[in-house]
């Protein structure tokens, strides 16, 4: 909960391709055990925001067969949302994990957003804004989904509305929007080379990359590296924030709250680095949870005094 007398921290989230999700696993008893839930990058940021006790709003698009089912899921979740028409579908996908690895079953693409569904989307995000201490913009999967000047569309007039934001982008759509100005980016190692702004995955590489998207317009860059210690980049800083290994029972999702924890630290006003410790604690705990962007409050709060910052030469920071 937020102090008592505080108003509650504001995140507005942008959700361009928010996804049905079936997973099957297996019961105790053996039997089949289906999970159906709301997905995609913007809700499952959304979802672990909310866990940290922020007022959160998603914006997105719903329609077609999908959308109504995906929708009713989404507004169960501990955020608001504000569903914008579609003429197209959202897009799904089943898993099957009962072997203990995700075999896919089928996964179905979103179509692509119409001008006329993106004028909704990029009004309601424009709208919802005026009350939000932080935007987070989450990209498109498939990029080809929404085009990239959307996103630079966006950056441009929420940094003219004097709004705060963090991105969590790739390729063409990451470049497009620190062009206009960020205040974090946030971006996987492998993501920094495959969209070409870093020449290699080495930590000096990857520092000289976040350096050069500074240059660009952004505030301050993150970098997760999967296992190994994130990387955060600000203009006369960088650190290594380190978290203590775990087992995973689901890989994925460590980003996305990564991601929800750096928005909501921006929010509040607390450093970068402490907000990347509070989203390294999310992340760790979140790989030993099933379900993405999924966690306990007070259980991140209490493990994030076992995330270490050391400084790029290896000295341990006083304080972490």
């Amino acid at each position: 909960m937020e102090p008592v007398g505080e108003r509650s921290t504001r995140v507005c989230v942008l959700g361009v391709t928010s996804l049905l999700t079936v997973t099957v696993e297996e019961a105790p008893d053996g039997d089949p055990e289906v999970h159906v839930h709301a997905g995609g990058q913007g809700l499952w940021v959304a979802r672990m925001a909310a866990v940290l006790g922020a007022d959160v709003v998603v914006c997105s698009p719903f329609g077609g067969e999908i959308g109504p089912a995906l929708l009713t899921l989404a507004e169960r979740e501990g955020y608001r949302v504000r569903a914008t028409p579609y003429d197209g579908t959202n897009g799904a996908y089943v898993h099957d994990r009962r072997r203990g690895e995700r075999d896919e079953v089928a996964h179905m693409d979103p179509t692509l957003v119409g001008r006329h569904d993106l004028d909704d989307l990029f009004g309601a995000v424009l709208v919802e804004s005026l009350d939000a201490d932080v935007v987070v913009l989450t990209g498109a999967e498939p990029a080809r989904t929404v085009p990239d000047d959307f996103f630079a569309r966006l950056a441009r007039d929420l940094r003219a509305a004097g709004r705060r934001v963090v991105a969590d982008l790739s390729g063409r759509a990451a470049a497009c929007a620190v062009d206009e100005g960020l205040d974090v980016l946030k971006m996987s190692h492998s993501e920094m080379v495959d969209g070409g702004f870093a020449d290699g995955d080495a930590l000096d590489e990857l520092v000289a990359g976040a350096r050069g998207l500074i240059e660009r317009g952004a505030g301050a860059v993150v970098v997760s590296r999967a296992a190994e210690p994130t990387l955060v980049v600000e203009p006369d800083d960088a650190a290594l924030v380190v978290t203590p290994p775990v087992t995973p029972v689901e890989h994925r999702g460590a980003g996305d709250s990564m991601t929800a924890s750096l928005a909501v630290g921006v929010a509040r006003g607390t450093s970068l680095v402490d907000a990347a410790r509070l989203g390294a604690a999310a992340g760790a705990l979140n790989v030993t949870r099933h379900g993405l962007g999924s966690g306990r409050r007070e259980q991140i709060e209490r493990y994030v005094v076992e995330v270490e910052v050391t400084d790029l030469d290896g000295d341990r920071r006083e304080g972490s």
